[in-house]
């Protein structure tokens, strides 16, 4: 067996995402090869080089692949993955984009969101917004697969496999990048952050996210929100968790005014300890939390960034 994993980066370093696929890879077993593929992504496929089980690094070097647009990326995936028996990357944005496309260029289907590996062609995966766990098998030549990052540890960076130039391909021609908006901070990333504070409906409004914020500070988190302070406008969308947000698992997830609705819990029930703060005992975010405190939020928050 013969393993391709696409790696997600931005040309010049890799993304965290990466490594939690090689894990997954290493569960399924066989050769594992990982293909960077980008504008000036030297540095981005030495680093994958280090990645821990990794035999050797495709290095598809092309304008074409500077901003991962699915059409480019998509027919030189299919193409270069033809002769392995799976094709693997990770379960985020640019991965849910491609990887359909790959699997229609191969004529096989895909196998989504992976949380386990039971064995090359047998695996899990959450259905019901994570309620239950579907243990899929597929008989397929060639296995393309979407990790979910947050079920898998990051493998180690003491790898040494070569890096080897191919054949970047060309330019579909159907599509073009034309910009992007990108939001800075100094915080964490959201879903690579040791420790998350998400806010929810009970914040009132995106004001209120300033006392959210300032804990953040303290404890060097990154901040969520729940898609209902999403839809009320509080914060951007892009601080979403949840099942049609960013899936997060980090040690600590704070949920404050959060009442735990089934899509939020999709996106962070794997995380190591939840502390809920609501002023509602009867809010099924208690339900998963290790630590519960039913208080109001205005009184608390306060109290707890001082404490720290």
């Amino acid at each position: 067996m013969s393993i391709l994993i696409v790696a997600e980066h931005n040309n010049a370093s890799l993304s965290s995402a990466t490594a939690h696929v090689v894990t997954a890879a290493q569960a399924i077993g066989g050769d594992i090869h990982v293909l960077v593929a980008g504008e000036n992504a030297q540095s981005a496929a030495d680093e994958a080089a280090k990645l821990n089980g990794v035999a050797k690094v495709l290095l598809a070097d092309n304008a074409a692949f500077g901003h991962a647009l699915a059409e480019n990326l998509a027919t030189l995936v299919a193409e270069q993955g033809k002769d392995y028996s799976h094709i693997l990357a990770p379960a985020t944005t640019t991965g849910k984009n491609f990887m359909p496309r790959v699997a229609a260029l191969l004529d096989v289907e895909q196998l989504s969101d992976i949380v386990g590996v039971e064995s090359a062609d047998t695996f899990k995966r959450p259905i019901y917004a994570g309620n239950a766990i579907a243990t899929v098998q597929s008989t397929d030549a060639i296995k393309v697969i979407t990790v979910r990052g947050t079920a898998f540890d990051a493998c180690e960076m003491d790898g040494s496999a070569s890096v080897e130039t191919i054949d970047a391909g060309s330019d579909a021609a159907v599509s073009r990048f034309v910009g992007e908006e990108l939001a800075k901070s100094d915080r964490p990333e959201l879903t690579s952050a040791r420790v998350v504070v998400s806010g929810g409906r009970g914040m009132q409004n995106g004001e209120n996210f300033e006392l959210l914020y300032k804990l953040a500070d303290k404890l060097d988190a990154a901040v969520g929100a729940s898609r209902a302070a999403v839809d009320a406008g509080f914060v951007p969308n892009d601080m979403q968790v949840g099942q049609t947000g960013k899936i997060v698992a980090p040690e600590l997830y704070i949920a404050v005014g959060i009442s735990g609705q089934i899509q939020h819990l999709a996106g962070m029930k794997d995380s190591k300890v939840i502390v809920a703060i609501n002023k509602d005992e009867d809010a099924p975010i208690f339900q998963v939390a290790d630590y519960g405190l039913v208080a109001d939020l205005f009184e608390a928050l306060p109290e707890l960034e001082q404490s720290l």
